[in-house]
């Protein structure tokens, strides 16, 4: 299916030329980051030598993390092989520190697993065809499928993981040949105490006290040290990746077969997931029958910041093999449990476990610092951590399904809060996320200026990182191993958001979903074409509207628009003004003549439909879209049967 565009840029619009320069600054971006930070082959500059602690691969991976989403959406082709160079040059490094055996995470829990993979997941949705990475996919998924002898993290029979730190050694027990410790530091203060019962241990500040610690790690190890975690969902998305590039069954029934044990759990629960399973199987064996305090769960250190986010991760991997959305059920009903208990707090004073990530909603309320805020956390003395429910968990259900019903619960968010979602602040997270309320009322029609508005900030905090790198004097072989990702300049949420029409995907493991995506059809490669930009401007279950303007004067393109970025979704129609007026006029006019346009409904039942767009044209297409109809792949469009 083929359309051509017709309709002159008349007056280019700001946030077509905004977009394009935001794709330019970026790909220059990586170089003065690479020169600084890296040695010539890539390799970050570092210190040598065994790593002497047990904290994982993650930091290294998330420095270079979101380079092939720049590509998959239209960055320069470099960045493709950019990105593949420094995932390999990362995992000879790992391996060099001890983290990482044959390519995968020694053992370390999954919550910081899954901010690494993410990158593999996207670098694989890249380039589908990488035998290398094939491979690896496979692989890295057998090692929870027991292929590999000396990876025996699942347990068939229980329908669990043995530890909550697993990978490629195996079950990797926590505190396994070392004295059980756990002592004071100012970064892990603002978390608080893993347990609230441990004889002499009532503050944070009590494990200053050499014995006070070794009483708390006593009790980590024997509480968290074995066992199944709610955190471990997060590996779902490692299986869901294997599935995506093969196709193979096994992966599809270990999803259905784990989460389903997860789902059976929250069930019996009332609907709230537990933290928790013994080797037995059984729900709080090593708490005292408690559903709460496994690493990671609800009590410690994040709660839902954890939890929730696993189970996304959970329900959208099997809804994604299986076509079934009633498992995005498990998600939805930890969203609604810690709602159910939300209440008025007063932002600037409460003390909140994750301040920091609630940068937009306190610039947002301006003097009054009120709003209401749910709990995170559960423990001993009930529900805690009030703060507010951050929409990328609502968001990321809505996406995922389309629903009504999912866009409804943010609008009963949005009801609830008391600052206005429109404001758009000038801020960047550690997700790269965090501006999903302003963007969720462009949809609805009510902030017109929103892509102008977001494409500044992200090219203000592109130029505000280039100039840290710039500044920066420390040695790189003494600096923390946050440092680079702090410094990356790519940022590609407002991209994701205005060209895909989907909130940023999820930090901790997960896929890039979205209602469209597009490739170049002439370069038969990921992305938008040169010199073109896409917005999307409203979505809604059965359809999607997007505008596309080629900037050039010069060449023609073609973006070939695909329904999801999976392709498992379907376009039904195209509805497209087509001019039927005279252009360009005649030789000596002064001015343009009227531009008269007429809808053109057309029938596509594709899973893909191409766009021609002449020089200076532009085009909006409302697309009719069936949802997950065709089985989601990595498949290019054009190798598809």
């Amino acid at each position: 299916m083929e359309i051509t565009a017709t309709t002159p840029i008349e007056d280019a619009p700001a946030w077509a030329v905004l977009e394009r320069q935001l794709f330019t600054l970026m790909e220059e971006s990586v170089d003065p980051f690479l020169d600084k930070y890296t040695h010539p082959d890539g390799r970050l500059i570092w210190r040598t030598g065994p790593h002497e602690t047990r904290d994982g691969a993650d930091d290294f991976y998330e420095s270079f993390h979101n380079w092939p989403t720049l590509y998959l959406l239209g960055g320069a082709d470099r960045l493709l092989e950019l990105g593949k160079r420094q995932w390999d040059v990362t995992t000879r490094l790992l391996e060099e520190l001890g983290h990482i055996r044959k390519e995968y995470e020694l053992g370390y829990d999954q919550f910081h697993q899954s901010e690494s993979y993410i990158y593999f997941y996207l670098l694989c949705m890249a380039d589908p065809a990488d035998r290398s990475n094939r491979e690896r996919a496979a692989r890295f998924a057998g090692f929870y499928l027991n292929e590999d002898p000396e990876a025996p993290n699942y347990d068939e029979e229980k329908r669990i993981i043995r530890c909550v730190h697993n990978g490629s050694g195996g079950p990797r027990w926590l505190y396994e040949g070392e004295e059980p410790r756990y002592g004071y530091s100012p970064g892990m203060e603002i978390y608080g105490l893993p347990f609230e019962d441990i004889p002499g241990v009532e503050r944070f500040e009590d494990l200053r006290d050499p014995e006070k610690a070794r009483r708390m790690g006593q009790a980590m190890k024997e509480r968290m040290g074995r066992g199944d975690a709610a955190a471990n969902l997060s590996v779902c998305s490692l299986i869901a990746n294997a599935w995506l590039l093969t196709g193979e069954r096994k992966y599809r029934d270990w999803l259905t077969e784990y989460v389903g044990a997860w789902v059976d759990r929250a069930r019996e629960n009332g609907g709230l997931v537990p933290d928790n399973v013994g080797l037995s199987g059984r729900v709080g064996e090593y708490l005292n029958g408690r559903w709460y305090g496994s690493m990671y769960g609800w009590t410690w250190p994040h709660g839902l910041h954890n939890v929730g986010f696993a189970a996304l991760v959970a329900g959208i991997s099997a809804w994604l093999v299986t076509g079934d959305e009633e498992w995005l059920d498990f998600p939805r009903s930890q969203l609604r449990e810690v709602m159910q208990h939300g209440k008025r707090i007063d932002l600037r004073t409460a003390p909140m476990s994750l301040r920091h990530h609630w940068t937009g909603q306190i610039a947002a309320l301006g003097a009054d610092g009120t709003s209401w805020a749910v709990p995170y956390r559960y423990g001993d003395s009930g529900w805690t951590d009030y703060q507010p429910l951050t929409p990328i968990l609502p968001a990321a259900i809505w996406n995922a399904s389309g629903s009504q019903a999912d866009r409804a619960l943010l609008d009963e968010l949005r009801e609830k809060e008391s600052y206005d979602w429109r404001k758009v602040t000038s801020f960047r997270t550690k997700e790269d996320a965090g501006h999903e309320q302003p963007w969720l009322c462009f949809l609805r029609g009510e902030n017109p200026d929103y892509p102008r508005q977001i494409l500044q900030v992200a090219m203000d905090q592109v130029y505000r990182r280039l100039e840290m790198i710039r500044r920066d004097e420390t040695d790189p072989r003494d600096n923390h191993i946050h440092w680079w990702q702090q410094l990356n300049p790519v940022t590609t949420e407002a991209l994701v958001q205005l060209t895909l029409g989907a909130p940023q995907h999820l930090y901790n493991g997960g896929l890039l979903l979205a209602p469209v995506r597009y490739f170049d059809g002439e370069r038969r490669r990921p992305g938008l074409p040169r010199d073109v930009a896409a917005l999307v401007d409203r979505i809604e279950s059965d359809e999607v509207s997007l505008t596309l303007v080629n900037l050039s004067g010069f060449d023609a393109r073609r973006v070939v628009v695909q329904a999801g970025t999976l392709g498992e979704h379907e376009f039904t129609t195209a509805e497209t003004s087509a001019r039927r007026s005279d252009y360009p006029g005649e030789v000596g006019a002064y001015t343009s003549p009227d531009l008269e346009t007429a809808t053109e409904l057309t029938p596509v039942n594709d899973h893909h439909l191409t766009v021609v767009l002449p020089p200076g044209t532009t085009i909006t297409l409302r697309l009719g879209l069936k949802r997950r109809v065709r089985t989601p792949s990595y498949t290019f469009p054009w190798d598809r049967s």
